[in-house]
């Protein structure tokens, strides 16, 4: 089974700002794009036999600026997108709590609850995710594996390599832009060797 190196996309312009992005788009800011060389750099001796990466142009870019130098070619899938969050995208967090603060609770107190009225519910991100997984499992087997994906995609990724509810979804670590976990696939289960490691942020460039 694959041995898979999973990490978020750079810091943009609205994680900055506080703004939720889903599906929408902000660019790279230029301490996104720094630890994404940087995280190209802690990885330079890692041999990728494939790398994936969410369409949306941050985590490409992300991705590219990662696999800098490499032959590998970088594939896209959007089931690897963000929870796609309808209306809410581009609002800042003040926004939904003086607007919406009912379903704003449940996402970060009860997400197992939580139901979008324009966007998807965790457990259908979590369902397209698995089925992505699911692929890579099969088609890289024996191989070792770069996702590049979004902080909450992770956090449910996380869920299920650890066999967690989805009630717990927050618990785990938080997932900063570019940083990496790294999850060993084997026909017994899923092992988490690393999680939201940040040691290439603080390498000399």
């Amino acid at each position: 089974m694959p041995m898979i190196y999973l990490t978020r996309h750079g810091e943009t312009e609205w994680n900055i700002e506080n703004r939720l992005q889903g599906w929408k788009n902000s660019p790279l800011t230029a301490k996104g794009q720094l630890y994404a060389e940087k995280l190209g750099q802690h990885l330079q001796d890692i041999p990728f036999q494939a790398v994936y990466s969410s369409p949306s142009e941050r985590a490409l870019q992300t991705a590219q600026l990662i696999c800098d130098g490499r032959m590998t070619p970088i594939q896209t899938d959007a089931r690897l997108k963000e929870i796609h969050m309808g209306e809410w995208e581009g609002k800042t967090h003040d926004f939904l709590k003086q607007n919406d603060l009912e379903a704003y609770t449940s996402f970060w107190e009860t997400p197992h609850l939580y139901v979008s009225k324009t966007g998807e519910s965790f457990d259908v991100l979590k369902n397209r995710l698995l089925e992505f997984l699911k692929v890579i499992q099969v088609k890289h087997r024996e191989e070792t594996v770069l996702i590049v994906t979004h902080g909450i995609a992770i956090k449910v990724l996380l869920s299920h390599f650890k066999g967690t509810a989805m009630e717990h979804l927050w618990t785990s670590s938080f997932i900063h832009g570019t940083s990496l976990t790294i999850v060993e696939s084997t026909d017994q289960g899923d092992v988490v060797l690393l999680e939201g490691d940040m040691t290439h942020a603080k390498q000399e460039a």
